[in-house]
């Protein structure tokens, strides 16, 4: 019998930057659900709407990566909550935006004060080059997930 082979999980990449984003995702949760009643999905559709206003949920389900169903039901909760309103496109009754209201850009600037913090910490033993390298490479990564996720290993025996 031959040794089954196994991922060595301090090197294999998708592991080691799935195994931060949860923990970050955790800490950030805990952090703004006891300082601003919102978890980290929240605080990711509202970062994107500071960003990008009046868009759909494909569009924000295409930009940060989590399922139609996760951003629906964050989206309905920060609208109950008053923090962004919807509308239907004057130019396509199909297409439903949503964007900021005030009280979610005023949410929106207290919870970045935390999330800018909570990255420096997390930079701190990096250098300036080495954060833009950092950036650059996960931004290359970033360019590479349609090709990964494209990916259909052939049906084995």
């Amino acid at each position: 019998m031959t040794d089954i082979e196994k991922l060595d999980l301090k090197r294999y990449v998708p592991a080691m930057l799935t195994f931060l984003a949860n923990k970050l995702a955790t800490g950030a949760s805990i952090s703004y659900r006891k300082h601003f009643g919102i978890g980290v999905v929240e605080w990711r559709l509202l970062a994107l709407l500071a960003v990008e206003d009046k868009i759909t949920a494909n569009r924000i389900c295409q930009v940060i990566g989590l399922d139609k169903s996760a951003v629906s039901r964050s989206l309905q909760t920060l609208e109950k909550a008053g923090h962004i309103c919807g509308e239907v496109d004057s130019q396509d009754a199909r297409r439903y935006t949503v964007s900021l209201t005030a009280e979610g850009r005023a949410l929106h600037d207290r919870v970045l004060k935390v999330a800018l913090e909570r990255e420096r910490r997390l930079l701190s033993d990096f250098t300036r080059t080495e954060i833009d390298t950092l950036v650059n490479l996960l931004g290359r990564m970033q360019t590479q997930v349609g090709f990964v996720n494209e990916y259909d290993p052939p049906a084995s025996n």
